[in-house]
């Protein structure tokens, strides 16, 4: 068994590889809060299409670089974030923590 899934792994991308070691190393967690989860990322997903404008602006370097690193801790792209942020923001439900 432990030959034949070697096997497979040769398949995969360094990427894929790490994921999947990651997973054999028990480091995942399930959500307690799955259908919480699932239902906003939906609602990411809905707002990615419903774009129909285009916005420049100039932010700092390390800002940036911040909000490219809080995207890849949620897994969607720094464009989808800062939208969601924006749209959370003029619909009132923007909460700043502490």
């Amino acid at each position: 068994m432990e030959k034949e899934r070697e096997k497979k792994k040769e398949n995969l991308d360094p990427y894929e590889k790490e994921i999947l070691d990651s997973y054999d190393k028990d480091e995942w967690e399930s959500l307690e809060d799955f259908k919480e989860k699932r239902a906003e990322y939906a609602e990411y997903a809905a707002a990615t299409f419903k774009k129909d404008k285009r916005i420049n602006i100039r932010i700092s370097d390390n800002d940036l670089t911040g909000l490219k690193a809080k995207a890849r801790e949620e897994g969607i792209p720094y464009q989808t974030l800062v939208s969601s942020i924006l749209h959370k923001y003029v619909a009132g439900r923007f909460v700043e923590r502490s």
